[in-house]
């Protein structure tokens, strides 16, 4: 993907999780949970295709010479997949806060002012190796009312568009939209520049990752 491509896709990207936002803030609890819920059936239902797509990031780390830890970070085991869908199912039993207001008090004009906790509206997440971050990312905006766009490390590339396809139908099946999860399919290195630059469409971007990306994040956002 030519530098011209990678800011119209990513600026469509932008577009489309900016639009579902909206949709994404309003929805219910239930609606919510019940995202997470479907989520976490279609981890435990998909744990062998998984692991077809997880095969190739594999084989690929270990042709291009990656550390056996780092490939180890890579591997999406059963267990690993459980866990996920565990922590989706936490996420759902949980209180939802949004809407929640506190600190109110009465102004001598008799105005009552508080806060209230809302949603933040799109973040981004640009995070490494890892791929059960996508779902940990996906599953927290889910239930915070947000949508995200994710940008995880090249290295699982596979493993995270198939884990994005799922959050994709858990979202579909919640009657929420698709694009309020949305992924960075390219691997290209300026997707991140780009991303981290979009301020019309990001509210907010969360690095998780080595002190070069902090310090990337820091010095281009």
């Amino acid at each position: 993907m030519n530098a011209l491509n990678t800011v119209e896709y990513m600026h469509n990207l932008g577009v489309q999780a900016k639009a579902a936002s909206a949709l994404m803030a309003r929805a219910s609890a239930a609606t919510k949970n019940k995202a997470l819920k479907a989520l976490a059936r279609l981890l435990r239902e998909n744990v062998e295709p998984l692991q077809i797509d997880n095969a190739r990031d594999l084989e690929r780390a270990v042709a291009n010479g990656l550390s056996a830890p780092m490939v180890d970070r890579l591997r999406l085991t059963p267990k690993v997949l459980e866990t996920c869908a565990q922590g989706c199912e936490q996420l759902a039993a949980m209180p939802d806060v949004i809407g929640e207001i506190s600190g109110l008090r009465q102004m001598p004009s008799g105005i009552r002012v508080g806060q209230m906790r809302v949603p933040l509206g799109v973040f981004g997440m640009i995070y490494e190796s890892r791929p059960n971050v996508t779902i940990e990312a996906a599953s927290l905006s889910i239930k915070s009312g947000n949508a995200c766009i994710l940008r995880g490390g090249s290295e699982a590339i596979d493993s995270n568009k198939a884990l994005a396809r799922l959050v994709a139908q858990a979202l579909a099946e919640a009657g929420l939209p698709e694009d309020g999860v949305k992924l960075v399919e390219t691997t290209d290195r300026d997707a991140v520049g780009q991303l981290i630059a979009m301020p019309d469409y990001v509210d907010v971007i969360i690095p998780r990752g080595g002190k070069g990306l902090i310090e990337r994040i820091s010095r281009e956002a």
